[in-house]
This record gives C-alpha cells, structure tokens and sequence, in this order.
C-alpha cells in the first residue's frame, strides 16, 4: 500500500487559486509598476515551488522513479498521468524561470509581464483539479 501524504499535497493545492488569482490580477492590471513585478515574480515563484512540491509528494507516495531536477519532476508526474499531456510543455516552461527568478533575479526583467503570467494563471486551477482527480482515481 502507498502512503500518499494528502495532507501537505491538499495545502499546497488551497493556495492553487490564490496564486491562479494574484496572477490574474497582476496582469490585467498590469502597468509596468515595482510592485507589480515584485508581486509578478513572487506569484510565479510560488506557482513553481507548488507544481514541484506536489509533484514532489505524488513520486514519494507513489514510488515513481527518482527525480532529479525539477524539470524531472514534472516529466514524472506526466508521464505517470497526473495531468493531462497538453499540461507538459507549459509547465516544464514555468519550473525552467526557477533559477531566473531565485539565482538571478538581480536581472528579471520586473517591468515586463511574463508570458508566463497568464498561461500560468489559467492552467493552475486546471493542474489543481488533475492532481484531485488523480489522487481519487489511485487511491
């Protein structure tokens, strides 16, 4: 029997529509402001430390391969059927800003909206539902 830690994955997966909602705004709004980016760049981040960590839980409760690297992460979880495959290359793109926005965010472009934004903003409360449906269908 697995043992699938719900808990952390369900806590990461309320803050889903917050982050989907900050991003919504930020570019709707968006002007090109300092706070705007910084707001643009924090909800981006979150999105990726999400997607990762729940990918994260769903390989150890599973007992998928290993992972060794982000991008790894969200192969796995497609590969195994978490999420739909359309999901794949938009989310490989969001956890590949990671080191920009961590390692190198003394040169993140603060005020130009992210592509990524939207996308972004739209597909995580789709990722949300996959990983509730998958978890269903597993366990």
């Amino acid at each position: 029997m697995y043992y699938v830690n719900r808990e952390q994955i369900g806590v990461r997966l309320q803050a889903v529509d917050e982050i989907a909602e900050a991003l919504h705004d930020v570019a709707s709004n968006w002007q090109g402001t300092l706070l705007q980016g910084l707001a643009q760049e924090r909800a981006l981040h979150l999105a990726i430390e999400t997607v990762t960590d729940v990918g994260s839980y769903l390989i150890d409760g599973f007992i998928m391969r290993d992972a060794s690297s982000y991008e790894d992460i969200i192969e796995i979880t497609g590969e195994e059927g978490v999420f739909p495959a359309n999901m794949l290359g938009t989310l490989i793109e969001l956890v590949k800003l990671r080191r920009p926005l961590v390692q190198e965010y003394f040169v993140w472009p603060r005020s130009e909206l992210h592509p990524l934004s939207v996308r972004i903003a739209d597909l995580l409360p789709e990722y949300k539902a996959a990983v509730e449906q998958y978890l269903e269908r597993e366990l």
